[in-house]
């Protein structure tokens, strides 16, 4: 998809299975049930989508995946059995690994960040030998700290070796990276998450990450279990939702296993997703 001088592709990256109450928290089965489906084990399918977005002559990654180092225990926690398509959907898209120049990483989630690094001899190295890592301050200090809650889904190790490497800049959450890209903290699903805002040729583009993962979490009330602050939450949807309604923002989706990408509409009552395609 194009806008302005603005590019997205966008790939498939790994498939998950996550616990549908926990997705939805305070939302009962009965309600998020008619809208998603879950299995047996009240599992939801779910994907990683990437986005590569292509500003101002560089390839800039939106989050870096699951990859392929993640242990037995993670693969567990996440519900995935299947290998990571890195390189795959990057040649679908005619990219290499190499062709990578940035990767702005909202959080430091296991599955938003793992893919940044991969084995080299059995040693763990960033996975993309030219690229910058953005992330938050805030994030990194919950990321190699965590706590009782947290440790299941950060991987300190991994974040390190991006510190150690010299690639990982650490930045305060609101920034303009490039001309038309900037990075809004938010907080809520973690400590230090911020969102990235793109802007080209009058037409706005939103990647908020876990905030609104699928596009049955656009109702403000309907918010994850794993988020740490979801009043925080809340009033990021309540206070945005409404202006991605009348600017016509495109919302790109990072776990729809259906859509990647909706503009937003109103019911009456709720907001809602009307697909949009980028493919």
């Amino acid at each position: 998809m194009k806008f302005g001088d603005f590019e997205i592709r966008t790939f498939v990256e790994h498939k998950l299975n996550l616990d549908g109450g926990a997705m939805f928290g305070v939302v009962p089965k009965k309600i998020w049930g008619k809208q998603v489906k879950a299995d047996d084990n009240n599992l939801i399918p779910m994907v990683n989508n990437q986005f590569v977005l292509t500003a101002h002559g560089k390839n800039i990654f939106l989050d870096a995946g699951m990859g392929d180092t993640i242990m037995e225990k993670e693969k567990s926690f996440y519900g995935t059995e299947n290998g990571s398509t890195m390189r795959e959907g990057l040649e679908s898209i005619g990219l290499t690994e190499d062709d990578i120049d940035y990767i702005i990483l909202t959080h430091l989630h296991t599955d938003h960040m793992a893919g940044a690094v991969k084995y080299d001899n059995k040693e763990i190295v960033p996975r993309f030998k030219n690229a910058k890592v953005f992330a938050s301050k805030k994030e990194f200090v919950a990321a190699t700290i965590p706590n009782e809650r947290t440790s299941a889904i950060y991987n300190t190790d991994r974040v390190n070796v991006l510190k150690d490497a010299g690639v990982l800049e650490l930045i305060d959450g609101n920034e303009e990276l490039f001309p038309g890209v900037k990075t809004c903290f938010t907080g809520g699903h973690s400590e230090g998450l911020f969102v990235v805002e793109m802007e080209s040729g009058g037409q706005k583009v939103f990647f908020y990450s876990d905030l609104i993962p699928i596009s049955q979490h656009l109702p403000i009330p309907y918010i994850s279990a794993l988020d740490i602050e979801p009043i925080k939450t809340l009033e990021v949807k309540r206070k945005k939702l409404p202006l991605m309604l009348d600017e016509g923002v495109i919302m790109l989706y990072v776990h729809d296993k259906d859509i990647n990408a909706s503009k937003v509409e109103f019911d009456g009552k709720h907001f809602r997703a009307r697909k949009f395609d980028i493919s």
